[in-house]
């Protein structure tokens, strides 16, 4: 079965690499912007930045389903220490829900995350078929 660009699991692939790699830049634009002077949070956010960029390299550069997974944990543990530190907080920062880059980061991360996870379905689908067969 074919994987190109043109194909649904090139637009999939280059969707979740597109939400990794926003999520990515709006960590790295923070922490450069005065974030990275913030104890904890500044190292988290650079970590960030560096996983993303390489994660979402992967996503489009190695066809395997461990990129997918790697893909989805970041954008779940990314999205959920967003809205952590909305709710109550994260190393004594509390971050606001609204703004630019609030709103960029979190809708990255959404598609990521449900790229990443039509990514895992799909591959998980195409294993079984090849099982069977």
């Amino acid at each position: 079965m074919p994987t190109g660009v043109g194909t649904t699991d090139g637009i999939v692939r280059g969707l979740t690499a597109a939400g990794v790699l926003m999520s990515a830049d709006v960590h790295l634009a923070l922490y450069f912007g005065g974030f990275g002077s913030i104890p904890v949070i500044g190292l988290l956010f650079m970590v960030n930045a560096i996983a993303g960029l390489l994660i979402g390299v992967g996503v489009v550069a190695v066809r395997h389903w461990v990129v997918a997974f790697l893909a989805l944990g970041f954008s779940v543990a990314t999205l959920a220490g967003f809205y952590l530190s909305v709710a109550v907080g994260l190393f004594g920062f509390r971050e606001t829900l609204t703004g630019t880059q609030q709103v960029m980061a979190e809708v990255a991360e959404i598609v990521g995350l449900i790229g990443a996870a039509v990514l895992l379905g799909t591959q998980w689908r195409r294993s079984r078929a090849l099982v069977r067969a």
